[in-house]
């Protein structure tokens, strides 16, 4: 008789595991389109500056294309930043993997994804790319023993 899958580990949300999980799941684009926003703030301060109609507005609008420059060059930093000062940085996740799905449940948070809501598993170098309705979630494989990275694969349509 085949028993039911079931698998559970825990894992820190650490600097290195979200440096993975933006390694894995963000592609970043360092062409010249990035830069488009931060250019168009920015010439557009440049031409109030120098209508005059508004000093400060100028000089807010300028500041907002350098930030929104300094937003795209350093992207990962930016957002590793962002992870490590939130709440969540630091806990322990309990990550469960089932015949209904992926749950994980840490102090902050309590999530399912059931694998009929699953639309595609991407399987990268490091980790499994879940897309569902909610957004994608990123599943290291680091955490995951060779029965459940097989439990995950099987689950690859």
């Amino acid at each position: 008789m085949n028993s039911a899958f079931s698998y559970t580990t825990q894992y820190s949300l650490d600097k290195a595991h979200f440096s993975e999980c933006f390694d894995e799941s963000v592609t970043i684009d360092s062409s010249w389109r990035a830069y488009t926003k931060a250019i168009g703030f920015f010439f557009v301060g440049i031409a109030l500056l120098i209508t005059v109609m508004n000093t400060y507005a100028s000089f807010f609008v300028i500041g907002l294309g350098v930030l929104e420059w300094a937003n795209v060059k350093f992207k990962k930093t930016w957002w590793l930043w962002r992870q490590m000062m939130s709440k969540a940085a630091g806990n322990e996740v309990t990550l469960t993997l089932d015949e209904l799905g992926v749950s994980s449940q840490s102090f902050y948070v309590k999530s399912q994804i059931l694998w009929s809501d699953v639309s595609e598993i991407v399987n990268t170098d490091r980790g499994f790319l879940i897309k569902h309705p909610g957004g994608t979630s990123y599943v290291s494989k680091q955490v995951l023993n060779e029965t459940a990275l097989t439990f995950i694969n099987s689950k690859v349509l």
